[in-house]
């Protein structure tokens, strides 16, 4: 065999593969098809939003986008060059981390395109036309996803766009509509919103984010109404067109509305389709890989992580897979992960959560007792002028436990591992009160909360 693991894409999950198998003296390396290495975590997706998003962060901070416009509105188009330039900045030197990082660890970077020949080798075609095998012992894939694009969608990348091809405008439309509430949805409407856009937003459900509490997405909902974001909920596009030099998108309510660009964020596809799995063997079902808890796909030294397995698709997530996958292919060993996956949506503002949501926890019939606690009612809170962040604790009334963390507000994605911590290591409420945080800090808002807590459990035990 050419390699004793070799894995396909170099997205984080990828990554952490080449770099778990190179660290346990394994030859190791990795296809990538892209002429950049990162995948869509680096390239095109998590952290370029993300440094995006911190250049609209720091101006809605600053006062917001209209007092900072000058009276033709110019200096629009400047802040956007700077969120661009702040994001290929990050994502040039991210990708001099990594590409070190993995030549270090002696992982090999082969470029070009792969698909199975049989169960253990590859073709990989690269874009000079060259065609060679390599074959490997086990073999992990890590291809990510992309941007779901369905047919009737008019996508021209310039007044028609997905989360990729938004990332590289190089002109602020005045009016965006978004089409979807989902993550992606609305850290864009985050973004564009800070940065002085109209935008309207076309979901198909109730709420944004429905997967969440109504209260935390409450308080982004009206952050969104602060920055003149306008709502059509509970609506269904039937068709996108284009319109001069802007779109016309009618919903099937029969309502149209005109905007200078779409960006329509409706879920994402798994990158299968060119790996040729049927000659390895390899069961998928419409394009998403099966696998056991080990990562396994129906092929048993063939493995599968990140994006391409489906939910929770997460870079934080994938990494962890990887690492999994290879230790589990390479000793047998089992890699135990944290039962409580936490997750952040790098919206203006945050929102982070981990565990059970109340929805979950009442259709369990566990009881229950919830507290609260503002970030106005803190000293760092006021300090910092978040008027509206709020730290939300779901304790198990019978044994004390934490069952779910949900926070909105500045740095809830950092704060959210507080939280984590102690579900994982099977802590109570009390230990929250217990524990001593800095003053002033964010932080404390985790003893407000468990206070309230203890509160309603003292209640509790006085009524019976």
């Amino acid at each position: 065999m050419d390699y004793d693991v070799l894995i396909i894409g170099s997205g984080p999950a990828g990554q952490h593969a080449a770099w778990q198998a190179a660290r346990m003296g394994k030859r190791a390396a990795i296809v990538e098809r892209k002429p950049k290495i990162g995948g869509a975590g680096l390239q095109t997706g998590t952290i370029p939003s993300k440094a995006m998003r911190e250049v609209s962060y720091l101006l809605s901070r600053s006062g917001g986008m209209r007092q900072a416009l000058a009276p033709d509105g110019r200096s629009r188009h400047g802040l956007l060059a700077d969120a661009v330039r702040r994001k290929e900045a990050v994502i040039a030197q991210q990708e001099s981390v990594i590409l070190q990082r993995l030549l270090r660890h002696g992982v090999a970077l082969i470029p070009g395109e792969a698909s199975f020949v049989d169960a253990h080798t590859v073709q990989v075609d690269d874009t000079a036309g060259n065609t060679r095998h390599i074959s490997a012992e086990i073999i992990i894939l890590a291809c990510g996803s992309r941007p779901r694009r369905p047919a009737n969608v008019p996508f021209d990348k310039k007044t028609v766009l997905d989360s990729t091809s938004i990332l590289n405008l190089r002109h602020l439309p005045d009016s965006l509509l978004v089409v979807g509430g989902g993550v992606i949805a609305c850290e864009f409407v985050s973004i564009f919103a800070a940065l002085g856009v109209q935008v309207c937003v076309v979901d198909s459900h109730a709420q944004l984010l429905e997967y969440l509490s109504e209260d935390v997405v409450g308080v982004l909902a009206d952050s969104f109404l602060g920055m003149g974001v306008t709502f059509h909920m509970r609506e269904r596009v039937a068709e996108i067109r284009h319109e001069g030099n802007g779109t016309v998108t009618v919903l099937e309510s029969g309502k149209q509305i005109r905007a200078d660009a779409v960006l329509y964020a409706q879920g994402r596809e798994p990158n299968s389709g060119g790996l040729n799995l049927t000659a390895a063997g390899v069961s998928v079902q419409d394009g998403w890989i099966g696998v056991d808890r080990h990562f396994q796909t129906s092929v048993p030294h063939i493995y599968a992580v990140g994006d391409l397995i489906g939910r929770p698709a997460l870079a934080s997530t994938g990494m962890e897979q990887g690492r999994a996958a290879v230790l589990h292919a390479l000793g047998g060993a089992e890699y135990v992960t944290a039962d409580n996956l936490p997750m952040a949506v790098y919206t203006i503002p945050e929102i982070s959560y981990v565990g059970m949501t109340e929805k979950e926890v009442h259709q369990q019939n566990i009881p229950c007792v919830v507290g609260r606690a503002n970030f106005k009612d803190s000293a760092r809170g006021q300090i910092i002028g978040d008027a509206q962040g709020m730290l939300k604790l779901i304790v198990d009334a019978r044994n004390e436990k934490l069952l779910g963390v949900h926070i909105v507000g500045e740095q809830a994605s950092e704060l959210v591992h507080i939280g984590q911590l102690v579900m994982n290591l099977h802590g109570t409420v009390r230990d929250l009160i217990s524990n001593v945080f800095n003053y002033p800090t964010l932080a404390e808002c985790y003893k407000l909360a468990a206070l309230d807590c203890t509160h309603q459990l003292e209640q509790r035990k006085i009524t019976c």
